[in-house]
């Protein structure tokens, strides 16, 4: 620990704590946590869950797939039913969901745990600032909302 060998440092030191300062530093805490709970919304929850819980588009396997047509058996059934893709207008609004939540996330996640998570919230602004192609829009939001996920998961829960 580095010893303070200014006056204005020593006087800022000295100086007792007062009511006011202490009703200060409890209003922010107590701020900072309801902006916390603000900031995971029923929204944020629906987008999260809709895309983790799409099913991936399943590979097509040409091949195989000729193989057992040229052969009369039927085709195997993940080829049934093939989940509809990600509109471009729902990933975009998805993927703005995602960008003001963690514009609001690293407002908070400093007030809510004990020791900063450098890398989960490096890897977040990474997704943030990622362009990606169309066709590999689902796959960016998956990874982006694993990523809120577990900053989400360090935060904790304010019961």
């Amino acid at each position: 620990m580095a010893a303070v060998n200014t006056p204005a440092a020593a006087e800022l030191l000295s100086r007792p704590v007062t009511d006011e300062d202490e009703s200060k530093r409890r209003l922010a805490y107590l701020l900072s946590r309801s902006l916390a709970a603000e900031g995971i919304g029923d929204e944020l929850i629906d987008a999260l869950n809709e895309v983790l819980d799409r099913p991936p588009l399943a590979p097509t396997c040409r091949k195989r797939d000729d193989l057992l047509a040229r052969l009369g058996l039927p085709l195997p059934e993940r080829r049934l039913g093939r989940p509809v893709p990600l509109s471009a207008g729902d990933a975009a609004r998805i993927a703005d969901l995602f960008r003001r939540a963690t514009r609001q996330l690293l407002q908070v996640v400093p007030h809510r745990v004990s020791v900063y998570p450098t890398e989960r919230l490096r890897f977040l602004l990474a997704l943030r600032d990622e362009r990606h192609e169309p066709a590999e829009a689902l796959s960016y939001l998956r990874r982006y909302a694993l990523a809120i996920l577990a900053v989400l998961d360090l935060m904790g829960d304010d019961e």
